[in-house]
Parts: C-alpha cells; structure tokens; sequence
C-alpha cells in the first residue's frame, strides 16, 4: 500500500516542544492547507462547513513504542488509546476550523501539528455523523491538561 500526500500543513510550530497537543490546547494557533494543484478540484465545497477534519503523516515522530506514558498520565497506556505520535503508520488526525478557502489554500484555525506536515486527506466534520452522545472518555476522563512532561514526545 502507498499513500501519497494531497498537500502541506503550514504551521507556527518548527520544534516538537513548541507545538500543542491537540487543538483543544491550540485554538488561536492559525495554519494554511496547501493542498498540491492536481487535488485542488476536490475541495468544492468544502468552505460550507465549519469544521474539517485533517488527517497527516507524523513524518517526524520518534521510535514507535506500542505502550507508554502519554502527556496526560504518567501510566503507560497502549498506543491505540491514545493519540501519541509515535505509532505504526504514524498517521494524525484533528479537527480544525475552517476559517476560509482561497484557491488550493485553506486557512485554519486550531492547527496542532509540525510546519510542513504532509497532508494524506480531509473529511468534513459533520455533527449528524460525527458527534456521539453516548461517548466515554476511557482512561482520560477526570485527567486535566498539563504541560507534556520534559523529555516525552
């Protein structure tokens, strides 16, 4: 299998230790979407929704560990509950608010990621299908945000 970025996430954020964990923690931080011009006919539409979802490569993580300890508890956890960078196929995903569209650029509000992450797709957000009530937060319910620890990706 071979997944070929669409585009280019444009960031503020050049070092790991300057970049936010989840948007959540990002909501001022400003990106641009560049999506490359051969891909740029499948963003009509696009601007009528509020939010997107993006889904990157983490082309900078670290060694792959399939439990350790995350920036919310001191516990290792397994790397499928929770969203470390450091996972097989290293892909990311978060929910951005899309500001605007010009072109092939998309200005987002949100962004949580490296400048330059590629970019391997887009998803609306839609709250008919997206949102679900019933929902449990696992292991994270009750844990408050924290600066991430020193020395942990």
């Amino acid at each position: 299998m071979k997944i070929n970025p669409i585009g280019l996430i444009h960031t503020p954020f050049t070092t790991k230790d300057a970049c936010p964990m989840q948007p959540l923690y990002s909501s001022s931080a400003i990106g641009q979407v560049e999506i490359f011009k051969e891909y740029e006919n499948g963003l009509k539409d696009i601007e009528t929704f509020s939010n997107i979802y993006l889904l990157y490569l983490f082309d900078r993580a670290g060694e792959i560990e399939m439990v350790r300890k995350t920036f919310l508890d001191d516990e290792p956890h397994g790397i499928y509950a929770s969203r470390h960078p450091c996972r097989p196929n290293s892909i990311g995903m978060s929910i951005v608010r899309l500001i605007s569209r010009e072109n092939n650029i998309l200005i987002v509000e949100g962004v949580d990621m490296l400048d330059k992450t590629p970019l391997i797709d887009i998803k609306p957000y839609i709250p008919k299908f997206d949102l679900i009530e019933s929902a449990t937060e696992g292991w994270t319910a009750g844990k408050n945000w924290r600066p991430k620890p020193a020395g942990r990706e």
